[in-house]
């Protein structure tokens, strides 16, 4: 024989099991209809897609140690910096190919970053805002870049020709490696100075 106060204990314990279930329900059954109301007015965006324009990339040429230009439609960002940094991924990509008629490893990885500041020294009056593109390349580039003379100038000098043809502020050239200065490129192209980005303009016949 169950004694009367614990046959009310369990009366009790049982209603409110029920009750709490019916709570629980109820919340569950109205946070379901928060989460599809949500996504119902949360409007679909499709991710947004730089438009395609025409780019001059300045490519070398190890056959005779020259720059020509070469012209290409690449989806562009409106940013400046990130601007620059798409045309320079594809200029490295260039000659990450196997027929490349420079080959430098690395491809659109090489260069992480393109800060672009006021140019440095003496402001030319003709051209007051001139910028200096500071280029952050990847350790991972410069460790497995070609050494010599050279082939080495012919990279530093084919970024910054392709800076200035697509950003025509660019008078000056800089460059980081991982983020800090670095003595070369692989041994020979000096990473410490500034370079002018006019010296990089080829001529039909010049050599760099």
């Amino acid at each position: 024989m169950i004694p009367r106060h614990q046959r009310v204990i369990v009366s009790v314990l049982l209603v409110a099991s029920l009750v709490m279930g019916v709570v629980l329900w109820q919340l569950r059954d109205r946070a379901h209809q928060r989460l599809m109301a949500g996504e119902d007015s949360a409007p679909t965006r499709a991710p947004e897609v730089a438009p395609a324009e025409q780019a001059t990339l300045l490519v070398a040429s190890d056959a005779d140690n020259t720059l020509f230009p070469q012209v290409r439609l690449l989806p562009l960002p409106s940013d400046p910096g990130a601007r620059a940094r798409a045309v320079l991924g594809k200029l490295l990509e260039i000659y990450s190919t196997p027929d490349a008629l420079h080959p430098a490893p690395g491809g659109t990885n090489a260069v992480t970053q393109v800060f672009l500041l006021p140019a440095t020294g003496e402001k030319d009056p003709q051209h007051p805002d001139a910028q200096l593109a500071v280029v952050n390349l990847s350790g991972a580039f410069v460790a497995t870049h070609p050494s010599g003379l050279e082939t080495e100038t012919l990279t530093v000098l084919s970024i910054c020709g392709t800076l200035h043809a697509n950003l025509p502020r660019v008078a000056q050239v800089r460059f980081l490696v991982d983020g800090a200065q670095h003595s070369t490129l692989a041994g020979h192209a000096d990473l410490t100075r500034t370079y002018l980005t006019a010296e990089a303009v080829p001529t039909e016949g010049s050599h760099p």
